[in-house]
């Protein structure tokens, strides 16, 4: 999941309004934000950034690597599930600016994005962000399934209940709405996807990750 940090990071865009290279988070957002499909990742070099940018996104996005770079796999040998969308939220503090996506692993394409929002929280984004991906894949009659690096959001979904300890206010109002509809949702809809554990160590950051590590 993701976490700011004060390491400065370079942003590989390879699609989105002028796909490049980017020195900082502001500059990679301008880039991305509100484009449908939008691909990009973040990476500790300048150098490691421009060399991406030259290759497949699929050799990045997603990849199982823990360190270092490998291809992309193919569906038949993937250790997780291609056809599938992910799950994942950022947020700027704590609380702070939360936002949550979903990614359908097979291509990085994006397929939805809120956010953000003021004074939320990444656990309560993560929540969000499994609810909606849940909601849409009924909604669409899709029997793929969801992946989440969340436990603490897959639990919350299984109990129905978000269990923030985040204290509602004006501010964050917007997000407790959300909430509210999202716990509405679970007790009033039965559903059959699949939700399933995305294994960081094993396998990568999951595809939905924001890349600001």
């Amino acid at each position: 999941m993701a976490k700011t940090s004060d390491k400065q990071k370079f942003y590989t865009v390879w699609n989105g309004v002028n796909p490049g290279v980017y020195d900082s988070w502001d500059k990679c957002r301008q880039q991305i934000k509100d484009y449908k499909g939008a691909i990009f990742k973040s990476f500790a070099t300048r150098d490691e950034a421009v060399v991406a940018l030259e290759q497949p996104y699929r050799n990045y996005v997603g990849a199982a690597a823990k360190s270092g770079i490998k291809p992309h796999v193919s569906a038949d040998k993937a250790p997780y599930k291609i056809e599938s969308l992910a799950v994942d939220a950022a947020c700027s503090g704590n609380p702070g600016d939360m936002e949550y996506r979903g990614v359908y692993v097979e291509t990085g394409q994006e397929v939805f994005r809120v956010g953000p929002m003021k004074q939320g929280t990444n656990n309560i984004g993560e929540f969000l962000a499994l609810v909606h991906g849940l909601a849409l894949l009924k909604k669409s009659g899709c029997t793929m399934p969801i992946y989440s690096d969340s436990r603490n959001a897959i639990l919350w979904v299984k109990q129905k209940k978000c269990k923030t300890k985040l204290i509602r206010t004006a501010n964050n109002a917007i997000i407790f709405n959300l909430i509210e509809r999202a716990e509405k949702w679970l007790n009033e809809n039965p559903y059959t996807t699949t939700i399933l554990k995305w294994e960081t160590s094993a396998w990568g950051e999951i595809p939905a990750d924001f890349g600001r590590k």
